[in-house]
C-alpha cells in the first residue's frame, strides 16, 4: 500500500541524509587495487543512483531530495578496512582521497595499564559535519548509510530521539564514567526524530564504555539492515550486533559482499520499507480518514 498522498497538487519533499563509508569495492577488485572506489559524498551519490531512481518511481507524490555530505576526516590508506599495500605497480601514483566520519584507533587504555581500547578519533568532528548538514539541508525524514556511514546513521538516529541527551549526561556524571562520549554540541535543539533508517553493512561502535549511550536505551527509530552473506569487511555477526541494539529492526540478507546491492529484489525491499515507515508516521500523526493497513511482506527477516 502506498503512503498517504500530499493534500495539494504540489509534491511534498522527502529528504534523506546519505552517509558514505570510507571505502567500497566491487567483489572482483581486491582492496589494494581499488583506490578509485574510495568514498566521499559525490562518489556515494554515483553508487546510489539506482536507489534514487527506484524511490522516485515508487513515490511519485514526493519530491525526493538526497543529501550527500563528505566526512571531514581525510584517511590514510591504512585507515581503510581491508587495505593491503600493493606488491607492484606505480608507487608514485597519487591515490584518490578517502574520507571518513572518524578514524578508528587502538590506543593505550588511560586507566588500565598494559591494555588498549578502541577509540573513534575525530568522532565529534564527524558528527558536527553531519549536524551542520541536518541544519542547513534538513529536516530529514530518514537516513541511509553504508559501512562506517551506516554506523554513523545509527548514531544520528539515536541522537535525534527524545531523551537521548539525558542518557549521555547520566553516563558521564551520575555513573562516574570519565571516558563516556559527550552529547555532540551540533545536535542540541535539533530536528524531530527520523521516520526510518536504512543500514548497509552496518555495525555498532564497539567500545561500550565510551559509546554505550548511543545504544542504551535501544534505538526506537525503525531500521532496515542489509547484510552481505559473504561480506569480508563487516562480517554478518558484527552487523547483527547493531541489529540487537534496535527495537524495531528488520533484516535483509543478500548473497553479496561489501557493497550496496542494486538488483531489483534489494531495491524493492528498501523502497517498501520507506513506504511502510511513511505510512506508519502518517497514522501516528493522526492522518484523516480510516486508518490504512500496510501490507505485511513476509517475515520480519527476509533471507
Amino acid at each position: 500500500m502506498s503512503p498517504p498522498k500530499p493534500s495539494s497538487n504540489t509534491k511534498s519533499p522527502l529528504r534523506i541524509l546519505m552517509l558514505h563509508g570510507p571505502q567500497t569495492f566491487l567483489p572482483s577488485h581486491p582492496p589494494a587495487l581499488s583506490s578509485r572506489y574510495t568514498q566521499s559524498g559525490p562518489l556515494f551519490h554515483s553508487k546510489t543512483r539506482a536507489l534514487h531512481k527506484a524511490l522516485t518511481k515508487s513515490l511519485p507524490s514526493y519530491e525526493i531530495h538526497l543529501s550527500y555530505p563528505t566526512g571531514p576526516i581525510r584517511l590514510d590508506p591504512t585507515d581503510i578496512p581491508g587495505f593491503s599495500a600493493p606488491s607492484g605497480g606505480n608507487d608514485d601514483a597519487e591515490p584518490e582521497p578517502a574520507f571518513g566520519w572518524w578514524r578508528r584507533k587502538d590506543l593505550p587504555h588511560p586507566f588500565k595499564q598494559g591494555e588498549t581500547e578502541i577509540v573513534y578519533t575525530g568522532l565529534q568532528d564527524g558528527l558536527a559535519r553531519i549536524g551542520e548538514t541536518v541544519k542547513t539541508e534538513g529536516p530529514f525524514d530518514g537516513v541511509i548509510g553504508f559501512s562506517q556511514g551506516a554506523c554513523a546513521a545509527g548514531m544520528v538516529a539515536s541522537l535525534l530521539e527524545p531523551g537521548r541527551m539525558d542518557g549521555f549526561i547520566k553516563a558521564a556524571a551520575f555513573e562516574g564514567n570519565p571516558l563516556a562520549e559527550k552529547f555532540p554540541d551540533a545536535f542540541h535543539g535539533m530536528q524531530a526524530p527520523l521516520k526510518f533508517v536504512i543500514i548497509y553493512s552496518g555495525f555498532p561502535a564497539p567500545n561500550e564504555t565510551r559509546y554505550g549511550s548511543f545504544y542504551d536505551p535501544k534505538l526506537r527509530t525503525p531500521t532496515l539492515h542489509f547484510l552481505g552473506s559473504v561480506d569480508g569487511v563487516v562480517e554478518e555477526a558484527r552487523s547483527r550486533m547493531l541489529v540487537e541494539k534496535c527495537e524495531d529492526a528488520k533484516v535483509v540478507v543478500h548473497p553479496g559482499g561489501h557493497f550496496l546491492p542494486s538488483q531489483r529484489p534489494w531495491l524493492d525491499a528498501a523502497v517498501g520499507f520507506v513506504k511502510e515507515c511513511l505510512q506508519a508516521a502518517s497514522d501516528e500523526d493522526g492522518g484523516k480518514g480510516e486508518r490504512k493497513r500496510v501490507e505485511e511482506k513476509g517475515a520480519e527477516e527476509c533471507e
